[in-house]
């Protein structure tokens, strides 16, 4: 028997281990190891942080869902990993033992790498629920006195999508409050240019994103960097393409939302072979940790290096369906193992984005999400949100089945040409 510690339970954790249900031996045993005993989808935070949803629209209890698939539960933060002793500390005392672990933790919001900076400053977030609950507290009392907005994402972050997807739903949102003409509304961020992504761009990214923000009377400033927050103020430097500081604002807000940087979690970094200096785990084309292969990784904790040089840091996001490929590849991968093969699944890290306005969207396809690509693909429309709506209400119910992927999703993928697994020769 093999034992196969999950560590985390988020959108590659959960899939993980119902993945590995499928993949691995009956007698092989599976643990998730969390923080938070409830799951919470993500990319609806946008939505509760303007009152379009509730935390109970967006959760999942996993526990009776892990029970019913033979999976133990261990809703317990982990303290430190320790690779050479293959078991996890947890921050209650125990101490897991493992064959196998798969790293899903997600990522550390590095709030305090700005003075000012976060929940716990004078800028809300959408990154976890509690956050975007806060957000909306804070959103409700901005719409009583309303006035300058700022929206966006700081030096280092990694996931730009939800920043767009906020600044238009509060569009969206103000207009039907009325209340669209008292607020100035500005778009401040660490990519050299719109639309750039983390990923130099997907389609006509660029051309359909700024056109969205004109029409809106959305100002926007790329190259930034957040140098502190005040109470109603943000201190905004601009980078010039040779890193120098051209300029420097002071931007006066009523309400602001910056996405942070991210890095790995306290438990699994600073060690030496398996985490890279901002505490991402290191793998290899199967998913695998070089140093320690007992220890594999998917989902925003995987190290990836960025897309080249820019003004100003810009981190390579880690969207959806890229995760799902990465489980799909690491639960294949550890089959083989404990059958005493060779892993032999290399995922596509494809990537198929669905970013909602409100009230329309922006759809794109990347294949692979980094480039050079074999698909290079956006549009616009109304059927954007309603796609967005219907995804939301389909993973959820995954999530509650226990499934990772349905005979409609393969069929579905198939049918638009969409991998998780690269075609790899099998001698």
């Amino acid at each position: 028997m093999a034992h196969i510690v999950v560590l985390g339970a988020g959108l590659g954790g959960a899939i993980m281990a119902y993945e590995l249900r499928d993949t691995i031996r009956k007698e092989d045993k599976i643990t998730v190891i969390t923080k938070d005993p409830k799951y919470h989808f993500v990319p609806s935070n946008p939505w509760v942080a303007v009152g379009w949803r509730d935390r109970k629209d967006i959760t999942v209890d996993l526990a009776p869902t892990m029970a019913k698939k033979g999976i133990e539960f261990i809703p317990v933060a982990a303290q430190k990993l320790h690779p050479e002793e293959n078991r996890v500390e947890l921050a209650d005392g125990q101490s897991v033992s493992y064959d196998y672990i798969v790293i899903a933790t997600g990522p550390d919001l590095a709030f305090d790498e700005i003075e000012g900076f976060g929940p716990e400053g004078h800028t809300q977030s959408i990154c976890h629920i509690d956050h975007a609950e806060a957000a909306r507290v804070a959103f409700d009392r901005f719409c009583e006195n309303p006035g300058p907005m700022i929206i966006g994402a700081v030096q280092g972050a990694s996931c730009y999508g939800p920043a767009y997807e906020f600044t238009f739903i509060l569009d969206t949102a103000l207009r039907r409050l009325k209340i669209r003409d008292k607020v100035p509304m500005t778009f401040i961020t660490s990519e050299p240019y719109v639309g750039h992504l983390g990923l130099d761009g997907v389609g006509d990214t660029k051309g359909l994103l700024e056109s969205n923000m004109r029409d809106k009377h959305i100002k926007y400033m790329t190259s930034c960097r957040v140098k502190k927050v005040e109470d109603g103020k943000m201190i905004v430097e601009e980078i010039a393409d040779d890193g120098s500081v051209k300029g420097e604002k002071e931007m006066p807000f009523g309400y602001a939302m910056m996405l942070p940087a991210f890095r790995g979690i306290p438990a699994v970094s600073g060690i030496e072979g398996l985490s890279n200096p901002r505490g991402f785990t290191i793998v290899d084309k199967y998913q695998r940790n070089p140093k320690y292969q007992n220890v594999f990784a998917v989902g925003v904790c995987v190290a990836i290096p960025p897309m080249g040089p820019t003004p100003v840091p810009v981190g390579v996001p880690k969207t959806g369906f890229m995760i799902e490929s990465m489980v799909t590849a690491t639960a294949q991968n550890i089959g083989n193992i404990v059958r005493g093969m060779e892993p032999d699944s290399v995922g596509t890290w494809n990537a198929v984005c669905l970013a909602d306005f409100g009230d329309q969207g922006i759809a794109f396809v990347a294949q692979p999400q980094i480039p050079p690509r074999n698909v290079n693909w956006s549009s616009q429309g109304k059927w954007v949100h309603w796609a967005k709506e219907g995804f939301e209400r389909y993973f959820m119910h995954k999530l509650r089945k226990g499934t990772s992927e349905t005979f409609y999703e393969k069929f579905a993928m198939k049918i638009l040409g969409i991998d998780k697994l690269k075609e790899v020769k099998k001698g």
